[in-house]
């Protein structure tokens, strides 16, 4: 079976951070990639570490090839990839668990040409939330480009990393990276890209840890400033020729002093992240959701109710950054969605398993946000669900789904058959003595 997802990495001497960034794509939830892997003449132990991945792993194939840079990198890979989407991925960097997962359900589902997703930027030892596109959603072609617009020479619009692709536009247009050209390259395949691109879908979930500190492009290129100036030049002209076919003549008149900001902003060198972002959190309490190797590894009752609590929050969590809230907000209305009748902020904290504190906190939240409210019912105060959370409800029933589907992977309808009769006994026998 031919993989859904072809997953790009140019490699050069990278060996202190490639098992980590491997290993973040070998572990994804979604499984039905291949991951190439090009060893752009490197130096160091990189080009054993890919072939020993190889050798583990037959989703894995690697190319080795003289050092002609990254670009070049990409169109090897570009050329030999099978997948219908193609992703991209720095081997200082990351994934998340769920990237792939995301980015193939928000392309199949919309019909979309690219999804673009939010990333985590790392400085040292914190992060920050890295987006854009405020609303999560499909996007025409000229919307997504009056958002760039307000923007311009943003990481989040000029990389390549934290979107996907599909192939067969790419091979279509002959679209591919220019080995020629040393600054904005990755923004000019994405505006080439975007010009035959009927809809993109924004996703807000960050998918990706970007760790590479870029210096300016004169001290890191060498290059004069003469080469600079003109290839700045030539970047702003193709910009420019982007908005001019994106919209009428009319409308790139009324439009076309925002359009040249970009010059603006491109002349300090642009498509520089400041190494720290507002909301910066210490780097590994970004997601509650992370679990005890031990714990993950030990066997026992506690342990496993331990796990089964561990990943549904790893879910429950994508909810929450999806839609700008805290873990403990989703959960609450995780569980107030069980039918149940709950009273009072005591009974969601038996429930929920957090403090009275954290779960008054997320009450509060929610009822400021419209999502729940008290009410009476024959002169009995519970709490209700309100309108206003629906969107939130429909991404905990597609968590609700990604929780079932990882328990029973890899079993075969008999057995899930089987297993569901089974849990029903446990499930009554459990209820019997609570009950008694």
């Amino acid at each position: 079976m031919e993989p859904l997802v072809s997953i790009i990495v140019p490699v050069y001497n990278a060996e202190n951070y490639l098992v980590r960034c491997v290993g973040s794509v070998l572990n994804q939830e979604y499984t039905n990639f291949e991951l190439i892997l090009v060893d752009d003449g490197s130096k160091d132990n990189s080009g054993a570490i890919c072939d020993s991945f190889a050798q583990r792993d037959n989703r894995v194939r690697v190319i080795h090839k003289e050092n002609t840079g990254v670009s070049d990198s990409r169109n090897r890979a570009i050329e030999e990839a099978q997948g219908k989407y193609l992703q991209f991925l720095d081997s200082d960097d990351w994934l998340t668990p769920e990237a792939t997962k995301l980015f193939v359900r928000s392309a199949e589902s919309s019909g979309c040409d690219m999804v673009i997703a939010d990333f985590y930027r790392v400085s040292g030892e914190n992060l920050s939330h890295k987006g854009d596109i405020e609303k999560e959603g499909l996007l025409t072609r000229q919307e997504f480009a009056a958002l760039m617009m307000e923007n311009p020479a943003d990481f989040y619009y000029g990389v390549l990393w934290n979107k996907l692709f599909k192939r067969e536009l790419i091979e279509k247009r002959h679209l591919r990276m220019d080995p020629e050209i040393s600054w904005c390259e990755d923004f000019i395949f994405n505006l080439e890209y975007i010009r035959h691109c009927k809809s993109i879908y924004a996703l807000q979930a960050p998918v990706y840890y970007y760790v590479k500190t870029k210096g300016s492009l004169v001290n890191s290129q060498g290059a004069s400033i003469n080469n600079t100036i003109r290839m700045k030049l030539n970047v702003f002209e193709y910009y420019n020729q982007f908005y001019k076919e994106v919209y009428d003549e009319e409308s790139y008149d009324d439009i076309r002093f925002q359009v040249y900001r970009f010059f603006l902003t491109a002349a300090r060198d642009g498509f520089v992240l400041p190494a720290i972002l507002p909301g910066s959190v210490k780097l590994g309490q970004e997601r509650q959701s992370f679990a005890m190797p031990e714990a993950v590894e030990g066997d026992g009752l506690a342990l496993d109710f331990y796990r089964y609590r561990k990943l549904l929050n790893r879910y429950c969590e994508v909810v929450a950054i999806k839609n700008d809230m805290t873990l403990e907000e989703v959960l609450v209305l995780l569980y107030l969605n069980q039918g149940i009748v709950v009273k009072d902020t005591a009974q969601l904290a038996e429930l929920t398993g957090m403090t009275k504190r954290n779960t008054g906190s997320a009450v509060q939240k929610l009822e400021k946000k419209q999502m729940i409210k008290r009410e009476s019912v024959k002169k009995k105060k519970r709490y209700v669900i309100c309108p206003e959370a629906s969107p939130v409800l429909h991404d905990l029933e597609q968590a609700e789904r990604d929780f079932e589907e990882v328990r029973f992977r890899e079993f075969s309808e008999e057995e899930k058959r089987r297993y569901t009769a089974l849990a029903e006994k446990l499930h009554g026998n459990v209820k019997n003595i609570l009950r008694a």
